[in-house]
């Protein structure tokens, strides 16, 4: 069994390059997933240079966590939309999805991109009353844009399924935007992270650890975006994670998903074998923190599994996602996150945003995933409650830093800074043991051997290096500070 996501089994013919000098661009993306990606390519042939980079390599990132479900069958999410502001809202977000997938689709059969794209039937699958009632409007919705939706009714079970979703690898899928957008002579670092942003007359310079890119545009096409100060990003969005298996099974063209929390889904592969791919154990962040208990939960249902991972997803108050411009007077940088977990759909979306938006064209969809929009004043509770839960999270990492369940592990207090000490065959990794994001104390996770964020998820290895963000920062252990 291995810890790790099942689209990372595969070998890339992969030259990593690093960023090892000083370079001035049009436009600076941030983050090589499928939003970073796509927005790259949407932009490919404009004479624009435009420049990309990752912390880590392309492809490794959130959208190597997903299930990969190119679905616009989203639990109720018509029926939320439609009750939090109206049905052509929740009209507007349904074309936008179909728009996402017609253009995945028409991108793979474009450029030959050998991805196992499948045609499937999706369900979502109810079995209270409440969700029940929910679902049947979400059919009565579906049906009104314009969708084919079939319903099974077994008494206390209820499922509605449309049969025109997909699925896919998304890393191949990736790979292949990342040749085709190089071939185009556009610019792609892995391995480099941006540190810091500032601005300068009307210029940014985003400084990596040894070097400075200067640009005049920024798109932030992270999961968690950083630098975005007064956007309040932890008060308008919380962070789910869930867990996920393949194993071995059968191949069925379906996936399935609930409708209530904690979220179910099952979805399968097929490359050279066949996978059953199962999420289960949805929940906030910044409970269950015992990642070995969770894991096992997960790995106890099934006894031949091969992949298990966690992945993170980045949730807003409204079901919308946050794609484009994050201050009125300071146009010039743009974010793409906010997914609610259907990153494939919205983060193909996004990339259709986000470069229209730099080039200047018009798109139907600016307004609806604008991050600057209103909320209704019916989620002053929900903000209240994002904010709560923050202020709990902190708290209660500062509270008890020695958990019950640590067995290599222990904090201690060197010149009064937390000291996390993790210990393996007679040698002691140590850290700070204090996120440098917003200070919140970390978690050390036994299975994945990383100390973790319970407020906002970066993460950290034994020595150290920031893996995963919103960090932008180290806790490597000096003894001399």
């Amino acid at each position: 069994m291995k810890y790790t996501s099942i689209w990372l089994k595969d070998k890339f013919d992969n030259k990593i390059k690093k960023l090892n000098k000083n370079i001035e661009t049009d436009v600076l993306i941030i983050g090589g997933g499928i939003t970073g990606l796509s927005t790259l390519y949407f932009l490919k042939d404009s004479n624009l240079k435009i420049t990309l980079v990752d912390s880590d390599l392309i492809g490794h990132g959130t959208t190597s966590k997903s299930t990969a479900k190119i679905n616009y069958l989203q639990e109720h999410i018509y029926y939320d939309i439609a009750t939090k502001y109206d049905i052509d809202t929740a009209k507007l977000y349904y074309d936008s999805q179909i728009e996402a997938i017609n253009k995945l689709k028409e991108i793979i059969k474009k450029e030959n991109i050998e991805c196992n794209l499948e045609k499937v039937s999706s369900f979502v699958y109810a079995n209270n009353k409440k969700e029940i009632e929910k679902l049947k409007v979400e059919k009565e919705l579906l049906q009104k844009f314009g969708s084919i939706v079939n319903e099974i009714n077994n008494n206390e079970e209820y499922a509605i399924m449309v049969s025109d979703t997909y699925v896919f690898n998304p890393v191949k899928y990736l790979y292949k935007l990342k040749e085709i957008c190089l071939k185009n002579n556009k610019e792609i670092y892995e391995m480099t992270k941006i540190i810091d942003i500032k601005k300068i007359d009307n210029n940014y310079i985003c400084y990596t650890k040894d070097n400075k890119i200067k640009t005049k545009k920024i798109i932030i096409a992270c999961h968690y975006p950083f630098f975005l100060f007064p956007f309040f990003m932890p008060i308008k969005t919380h962070i789910e994670k869930s867990y996920i298996m393949a194993y071995l099974d059968n191949y069925n063209k379906y996936t399935y998903i609930t409708s209530k929390k904690p979220t179910k889904s099952v979805r399968f592969y097929k490359d050279k074998n066949s996978y059953k791919l199962f999420l289960s154990n949805s929940v906030n962040i910044c409970n269950k923190l015992d990642e070995n208990k969770n894991y096992k939960e997960l790995i106890n249902q099934n006894n031949q599994v091969e992949f298990v991972w966690k992945n993170d997803d980045l949730l807003t108050l409204d079901k919308l996602p946050y794609i484009g411009i994050i201050n009125k007077s300071n146009p010039n940088i743009l974010i793409g996150t906010g997914y609610n977990t259907w990153g494939m759909t919205n983060g193909t979306l996004a990339g259709l945003i986000l470069s229209d938006i730099i080039l200047g064209k018009n798109n139907k969809y600016i307004n609806l995933c604008s991050p600057l929009r209103t909320n209704n004043i019916i989620y002053l509770f929900s903000y209240l409650y994002n904010l709560l839960l923050n202020m709990w999270s902190y708290l209660r990492s500062k509270i008890i830093k020695n958990k019950k369940w640590y067995t290599n592990v222990k904090i201690v207090n060197e010149n009064g800074k937390s000291i996390g000490i993790y210990e393996e065959n007679n040698k002691k990794y140590k850290v700070y043991n204090k996120c440098p994001h917003m200070g919140c104390s970390l978690i050390f996770n036994e299975v994945n051997k990383t100390w973790d964020c319970p407020c906002h998820a970066s993460s950290f290895d034994i020595y150290g290096k920031c893996i995963k963000g919103p960090s932008e920062y180290d806790i490597s252990y000096n003894k001399n500070d």
